[in-house]
């Protein structure tokens, strides 16, 4: 895909995070605290979520009309997950860019490696708990999924974590008010904790898998 010459003034962020880390509690409280970032609202085949509105949380479309958009080259990104499909509005990212301002898009970590080859200037951020076992309990106090499908994304994390390297920071997601500073720090200032140093975070995560916190 070509993108466009005079995509220079507005920065594109990317959050990334494994299902149940909390992303679109910490999403909508950076868009409040910066009222000059906009969001990328994604569109989606899957069916809402008890209290998820349409055009606020994601643009629910069928398969059909998803389809089309692939193949008129309307998506920035896409990719399919767990048996449903997941994209960026091309042109709604490309023109906030042009006016220079700057969006932030909830990806998951195919849809960020595309972004990253795509755009090599966007900012990747990845958002984890602080262990696998607090991941598996808030997989399960959500209560929108089945058992079965709490397993398939614990597995999906796991290999999501494994690309990691492709994005520029970490962001460890204990403490909500916390976790805010960090993400706008990033945003504002470029500062936080860069992946590439963060190595040694990740056997402490794993050593927790047996037991939630």
């Amino acid at each position: 895909m070509d993108l466009p010459k005079d995509i220079k003034s507005g920065r594109l962020f990317v959050l990334s995070a494994p299902s149940g880390s909390g992303k679109s509690t910490l999403k909508d409280l950076a868009l409040q605290r910066l009222p000059e970032l906009v969001y990328s609202v994604s569109y989606t085949t899957r069916r809402p979520r008890p209290g998820e509105i349409d055009g606020r949380d994601y643009n629910f479309i069928s398969e059909e009309r998803f389809q089309a958009m692939v193949d008129g080259r309307d998506f920035l990104e896409w990719a399919g997950l767990f048996g449903r499909h997941y994209g960026t509005g091309r042109a709604w990212v490309l023109e906030r860019l042009r006016q220079g301002r700057d969006v932030l898009a909830d990806l998951d970590v195919t849809g960020a490696a595309s972004v990253r080859r795509l755009m090599p200037g966007a900012t990747l951020i990845f958002m984890a708990p602080p262990t696998v076992g607090e991941l598996r309990r808030r997989l399960s106090s959500r209560r929108t999924e089945s058992a079965e499908e709490a397993g398939r994304r614990l597995t999906q994390a796991r290999e999501e974590i494994a690309r990691r390297r492709i994005y520029d920071y970490l962001l460890i997601n204990d403490r909500l008010d916390d976790s805010l500073e960090q993400l706008v720090a990033i945003i504002k200032f470029g500062r936080g904790r860069p992946m590439a140093e963060m190595e040694n975070f990740w056997p402490a995560f794993f050593a927790d898998q047996d037991q939630p916190r």
